[in-house]
Parts: C-alpha cells; sequence; structure tokens
C-alpha cells in the first residue's frame, strides 16, 4: 500500500470553499480503481488548515490519480484559494519499533 498526506492552507476565511470544492473530488476519487480510503480533515482551532489522508493499493494506483481530470479540476480551483499545499508520499517500508 501506498499512503498520502496532502496538507492544504487556505488564504485565510476560504477554508469553507476549499472543503466546498472537494467534495466532488472526493466522490470520484473513491471510485477510483486502487482507492482504499481518501478522506479530507480540517483542523477545528485553524479552519482553513485542510488535510488529506489517502491510502491507495499501489504506485500505479497512485500515479493513475494525478493524471484524473477530476483532480487535475481541483488543482486548477485551488490556484487561488492556497496559501500553501504539501504532499507526503509514503511508501510501504514499515519501520519496526522495539
Amino acid at each position: 500500500m501506498v499512503y498520502i498526506i496532502a496538507y492544504l492552507t487556505a488564504h485565510k476565511g476560504k477554508g469553507d470553499e476549499v472543503v466546498s470544492l472537494a467534495a466532488p473530488l472526493i466522490e470520484a476519487t473513491r471510485r477510483e480503481a486502487g482507492c482504499i480510503t481518501y478522506d479530507l480533515y480540517r483542523k477545528p482551532a485553524e479552519p482553513d488548515v485542510l488535510v488529506f489522508v489517502e491510502t491507495w493499493k499501489d504506485k500505479a494506483a497512485v500515479d493513475a490519480h494525478f493524471e484524473e481530470p477530476h483532480l487535475k479540476a481541483f488543482q486548477a480551483a485551488m490556484a487561488d484559494l492556497l496559501v500553501e499545499a504539501r504532499i507526503e508520499l509514503v511508501t510501504p517500508e514499515k519501520v519496526e519499533v522495539l
């Protein structure tokens, strides 16, 4: 499995707009082959800070997701709404803590 954590920081007061625009993206992405989970979270004390937490079957599914029109449309819509976006991809190498 591959995990993605995407951090979005919206301009002040734009968090609600980001959430609204994310709804169709989330719905479409959850139907993609290889998508296991795709959820959006929001910090209660910082409503303009959002985090996508995603689980994918493999890297090929992630690569296909990045080519989907619904993701590209969301990215275009976010251009003027976000101050910052950071994506972390976590691969299957598990760290054992003893």
